[in-house]
């Protein structure tokens, strides 16, 4: 039986992740790339062939406006949105409108954003995630279990490095990790969190998880959590090397929640579903 063509909208097409998303979509025989979503200061840039090549097709692009003006132009199934808060919520509201599935890994949301995400998945699919990335999720496994046999017991810092044109901190990958451990420990998240030390702050309260940023260069994404008591220190690391490997993760969960009818899913519901995790239990 032949699969069904799964057809997919770029927001944020012109960025860093949109570009990626763009050339593994080509690779993907079941998914087809029919909208490349930008926004209207974004259009002189499309003039130039020379820069934007990669993309080829530039009757693909679009701007949010034009998409609710233009009826014809409404034939996707799923919005893959990297983008900023602001212009996630206006892809969010038109894909309510149109009932649109949507994947969401931009960052930076505020507790009244994150609410109106949990709102609009009572009507349509969001799969909402801060990184796609397969081995992040496995990372979140690894620190629930030592959370719950060291956390009382431990001193806890996230360190986290990304390149010098990221512009939310904390990054949301960082932010995760920290809402896991304090899930795993029964700590209320915004007690506990250390986001800043400066000046005679005193000697480190028990029950803390304290967060460090840095923002150099090119560095596409490291994250380190340490959990360091007088005898001994565990120190989980991981380092993103390429941005395809968000892309992939992305595009993976496609074909999943394009079945489901309404909800807020993250990765692991996703990942759920993989014989590893089924078998074990996860």
């Amino acid at each position: 039986m032949k699969k069904k063509i799964i057809n997919i909208a770029i927001s944020g097409a012109l960025g860093r992740m949109g570009k990626i998303l763009t050339k593994e979509i080509k690779k993907k025989k079941n998914i087809k790339l029919t909208h490349l979503l930008i926004q209207n200061k974004e259009k002189i840039l499309i003039q130039d062939k020379n820069q934007n090549n990669h993309l080829n097709k530039k009757k693909l692009f679009t701007t949010l406006e034009d998409l609710i003006k233009e009826e014809k132009k409404k034939k996707f199934d799923l919005l893959i949105d990297f983008s900023t808060p602001k212009a996630t919520l206006k892809m969010i509201e038109y894909c309510v409108k149109n009932k649109k599935k949507i994947i969401i890994g931009t960052t930076g949301f505020n507790t009244i954003q994150i609410n109106k995400i949990k709102k609009a998945s009572k009507k349509i699919p969001i799969l909402y995630s801060p990184n796609f990335s397969i081995g992040i999720n496995i990372m979140h496994k690894i620190i629930k279990y030592i959370s719950l046999i060291l956390g009382n017991n431990s001193d806890i810092e996230i360190i986290e490095s990304h390149h010098r044109n990221k512009i939310d901190a904390p990054s949301g990958t960082a932010l995760q990790l920290g809402k896991i451990i304090s899930k795993s420990m029964n700590w209320n998240f915004d007690k506990s969190a250390i986001f800043s030390r400066y000046g005679n702050i005193g000697i480190r309260k028990k029950n803390k998880i304290g967060f460090s940023t840095i923002r150099e260069g090119n560095t596409i994404g490291e994250h380190t959590v340490l959990f360091s008591n007088k005898y001994e220190k565990i120190s989980i690391n991981h380092k993103a090397t390429h941005r395809s490997i968000f892309a992939k993760g992305a595009i993976e969960a496609v074909i999943w929640i394009n079945e489901k009818k309404n909800g807020l899913f993250k990765m692991s519901d996703f990942l759920k579903r993989k014989s590893i995790y089924k078998k074990n239990k996860i």
